[in-house]
């Protein structure tokens, strides 16, 4: 037989064999991606027992804060608790999250803790009303500095533990998305398609005003049917967090991810990379912003002017609703409560918008071209719905109808109306600012050899500084103003419109869907 004959033989045979192993690979890798996507699911839906907390907040707390004794024009300095915590602890628990060593991994630690935190401080808040009574304060609608008191601690410990919670999930996905850019903004859609989720329940729960009738013992002396309303919706919220952080926790196990390879690469091995050596946390902060490619630098100033435009809209949104909408006053125990619960109800309607929403950015993003050109329509979107808080605002007052004696009953169905269509318009903007962000800052930390925990916290300062501006200025600038909402929600849209004009002419848009990789060098 000639050697070539033997030679083509040999070569089939080996063909042959490569062609079984791939065959028989293609299921593993199937099975493989399917694990990952059901573990990037499950601790994605930690997100809507977060959210269900946060639009609590959002939709009662502030109304609740007035309820207390607190003015208009000093409620906003008590927001001022999340971005101080953000500030500090979002960096350093991401910072330590990267460089972790429990038997029980990176991030769960972290996340179990915050959860924990939560539920403390859900307690605080609730009872503030009746710790303060207890220790001295009068029942009457004068302040209670004693319920204010608990209340801030409550608040603050509340924010600790949601940056506790939310910086290392959104690091978890990440890492569970194997370096994939798609799967990254994949991870982040369903972070934000969870959340909405949370904000349905949460916005549902509040809206309903006579939730405390399943917990009759919430109604106290100190603590009226609103106040009731609320418990009973922080005694929910804990419920439904600790039962999803502790399916996803004992379900996702992170010893896995150190020996997982990119099924989308089933020929590469794992690299093993040098450790790198440890900084100080504040010096790792200083080097994280000297070292910060221009993309991230892009990214930060978009997010910071996004943020600025949200802040006074996400902050005073049910006030609106309750003061310029209904014409109500706080503690009028009439139209302001009314007005509030009919705010629940356009935060619910805005949450069902931005759950569809969430699933379509990936696909809005490749039809337009970008995720840049998406963010920066969606910014614009956000700038005329703010505009027309204005005109919403004048058609109420100018329908407003009133009975025999003169006293209002409230603007008509069409102001209503008018004033949910923002509500609910606003969702589509929200998805995005919810999804692109933190997935942009994973794919760009990630090809600059950056740690997940602390690019997303950097990333968090440029939420929080905007939120500190707003919470110190909006009181004081509405009030020059003669009071209200509006001025804020005016320099808001403003704001929302050089967003969007940084987002479309300076803000990088990756590939569709590249491997990040990770140069020897980067911001750590």
């Amino acid at each position: 037989m000639e050697k070539g004959s033997v030679n083509t033989k040999t070569d089939n045979k080996k063909a042959s064999s490569m062609e079984v192993v791939q065959k028989a690979a293609a299921p593993a890798s199937a099975s493989a991606s399917a694990s990952r996507l059901w573990k990037i699911v499950m601790v994605a839906a930690i997100a809507a027992g977060v959210q269900f907390g946060w639009a609590l907040q959002l939709s009662l707390l502030t109304p609740y804060i007035q309820l207390l004794g607190i003015q208009h024009k000093f409620a906003s300095f008590i927001w001022l608790c999340g971005p101080i915590s953000g500030m500090v602890v979002q960096p350093l628990v991401g910072y330590y999250s990267d460089n972790c060593t429990s038997r029980f991994g990176r991030r769960r630690p972290f996340i179990a803790a915050g959860a924990s935190l939560v539920t403390i401080a859900v307690i605080l808040i609730g009872f503030a009303a009746d710790i303060g009574h207890a220790s001295g304060d009068s029942l009457g609608k004068g302040s209670k500095p004693r319920a204010i008191a608990v209340f801030v601690a409550g608040f603050w410990i509340l924010d600790v533990a949601n940056n506790m919670l939310q910086g290392p999930c959104r690091a978890l996905l990440a890492d569970l998305s194997g370096g994939r850019a798609k799967r990254m903004r994949t991870a982040n859609a369903l972070f934000s398609f969870f959340m909405a989720v949370g904000n349905v329940l949460g916005y549902a729960a509040g809206s309903y005003s006579r939730l405390y009738k399943i917990f009759p013992f919430t109604k106290t002396k100190a603590c009226d049917v609103y106040c009731a309303n609320l418990k009973s919706c922080f005694f929910i919220s804990v419920t439904l967090l600790l039962s999803i952080t502790t399916l996803a926790l004992t379900t996702v196990r992170e010893s896995e991810l150190g020996k997982e390879v990119d099924d989308d690469e089933d020929d590469e091995k794992a690299e093993e990379t040098e450790k790198p050596a440890k900084v100080p946390f504040f010096g790792e902060i200083a080097g994280a912003f000297k070292d910060l490619p221009r993309p991230m630098w892009m990214l930060l100033l978009v997010t910071f002017f996004n943020w600025l435009a949200w802040f006074p809209f996400l902050l005073y949104d049910t006030d609106w609703m309750a003061k310029e909408v209904y014409g109500g006053e706080v503690g009028d125990g009439g139209l302001y409560d009314r007005g509030v619960h009919a705010g629940a109800l356009g935060l619910l309607l805005n949450s069902v918008v931005l759950g569809f929403m969430s699933l379509g950015v990936e696909l809005l993003a490749r039809r337009l071209g970008g995720v840049n050109k998406l963010w920066a329509g969606a910014n614009f979107i956000l700038a005329i719905c703010l505009g027309m808080t204005v005109l919403v605002t004048k058609l109420a007052r100018k329908s407003e109808r009133h009975d025999l004696h003169g006293n209002s009953l409230g603007p008509t169905g069409g102001a209503k109306a008018g004033a949910l269509l923002i509500f609910s318009v606003l969702g589509i903007p929200q998805a995005v600012t919810f999804s692109i962000p933190f997935a942009l800052a994973s794919i760009f930390s990630s090809n600059a050899g950056a740690g997940q925990g602390l690019s997303l916290g950097v990333l968090n300062l440029a939420i929080v500084v905007p939120q500190m501006l707003v919470s110190v200025v909006v009181g004081p600038w509405d009030a020059l103003f003669g009071g209200g909402n509006l001025p804020g929600f005016v320099a808001a849209a403003v704001a929302a419109a050089i967003s969007g004009v940084f987002a479309i002419t300076l803000l990088p848009s990756p590939p569709p869907d590249a491997k990040a990789t990770v140069p020897a060098g980067g911001f750590h």
